[in-house]
């Protein structure tokens, strides 16, 4: 497939379960239906989980990142 702004040819990479289109030269991203949705259900689900385990469990507000971020770091 190729990039719709520059077109390069598309990277496919998986993060948890979810296929994510980017391109290594603009390095733009593209989600297919219902991808975006899974990202935020499992971000969501991340976040429950950290809340569940307590605050001594889970990094403070500024220093926690999202699994969101490691989308984006290639």
């Amino acid at each position: 497939m190729q990039c719709p702004h520059d077109q390069s040819t598309l990277v496919v990479s998986e993060r948890r379960g979810v296929e994510i289109d980017y391109c290594p030269t603009c390095r733009g991203v593209w989600l297919d239906r219902g991808e975006l949705d899974k990202i935020i259900d499992r971000s969501m689900e991340a976040e429950i989980a950290a809340e569940v385990s307590g605050p001594s469990a889970a990094p403070s507000a500024r220093g926690r990142e999202s699994w969101l971020g490691e989308l984006f770091d290639y």
